[in-house]
């Protein structure tokens, strides 16, 4: 009889743990925590499409998405990326440069997928980088052409003899846009004069001087400026000066033409290598950067009508 009771104990254990086994199973759900310096189209679209591919892969009741908005300040970056170390999740979602730079910092463990990020070698001070990192952050990058963006500038404005270029000056990435279109721009014999803006505090008073000494101004991929962009417009517009952007949202708000990539569909591509890193499938460390191809030749009709400028038959109206 003991004999028999000790079976039935057993198997009732047995078939216990196997319940409980399951429901852990079924129940485990994948963290990810996602930094992003600010509320802005582009990079909202960028977090979208990182969404929307997971939920797609997994269904969302296996997803914890744990969003941290930073109001634009690289400190409060640093802030949520601690936070998310801190609670063990197990991937973290950099969108922008500042937030790669914060959850790189903040841990060398967790892997880090940056997405909005034009060139992380510059972001995460990599020297002959070649697009592998080789530690625990890979991602994607939203930098487009540069010299076929100051190229549309010529294409354009064949005379023009003076291009501002305004930019965020706390931004790496668009320190690094700034070198590159401007040799170009010089190389064609253009004059190149830049203005950097702190924050956008004095974004009005900085945009103002730009126009009083330029015939055009460009603005790289740059979160604050895309931000700030109707602060810009209120400058600019009113004066007749062309901006040409690197970035098709605040083109929409202050431009007239953009080399434009879609950030939904890089965030989406951010969210396929999540897929591939969560199940197992890749090392972070051995993952290279993906470069969005194909960018789009875009430009707003409104502005354009308005200071009677002409586009080529390449270009397409932002929104169609």
């Amino acid at each position: 009889m003991k004999k028999l009771l000790t079976i039935i104990l057993s198997l009732l254990l047995a078939v216990t743990m196997t319940a409980c086994k399951t429901e852990v199973k079924e129940e485990e759900k994948f963290v990810i925590g996602i930094c992003q310096i600010e509320t802005h189209a582009a990079l909202d679209a960028a977090t979208q499409g990182f969404k929307d591919a997971l939920i797609a892969e997994f269904g969302e009741d296996k997803l914890v998405f744990i969003d941290g908005n930073a109001a634009g300040d690289p400190a409060t970056c640093a802030t949520i990326c601690n936070g998310f170390v801190a609670d063990g999740v197990d991937m973290i979602l950099a969108n922008s440069t500042p937030a790669l730079q914060a959850a790189a910092a903040a841990t060398t463990t967790i892997p880090i997928l940056g997405t909005s990020v034009t060139e992380y070698g510059v972001a995460l001070n990599i020297e002959n980088f070649n697009g592998l990192t080789g530690f625990n952050v890979s991602g994607t990058s939203d930098l487009a052409p540069l010299d076929e963006q100051a190229q549309m500038i010529l294409d354009i404005m064949p005379d023009v003899q003076v291009v501002g270029i305004l930019y965020c000056s706390s931004e790496a990435n668009s320190i690094y846009q700034v070198k590159v279109v401007k040799e170009y721009l010089e190389s064609k014999k253009v004059t190149v004069k830049t203005f950097a803006f702190a924050d956008s505090n004095d974004i009005y008073l900085v945009t103002g001087q730009a126009i009083e000494e330029c015939d055009a101004l460009y603005i790289p991929t740059d979160n604050k400026a895309a931000s700030s962009a109707e602060i810009i417009d209120s400058v600019a517009f009113p004066a007749g000066v062309p901006i040409f952007c690197g970035e098709e949202n605040t083109c929409l708000k202050c431009g007239i033409v953009s080399l434009a990539i879609n950030y939904y569909d890089l965030g989406v591509t951010t969210g396929q290598m999540a897929i591939k890193l969560l199940k197992g499938e890749v090392k972070i460390e051995e993952m290279p950067i993906e470069y969005f191809s194909n960018p789009v030749k875009k430009y707003n009709k409104e502005i354009c009508d308005a200071l009677g400028i002409t586009v080529p038959d390449d270009f397409i109206p932002i929104g169609e």
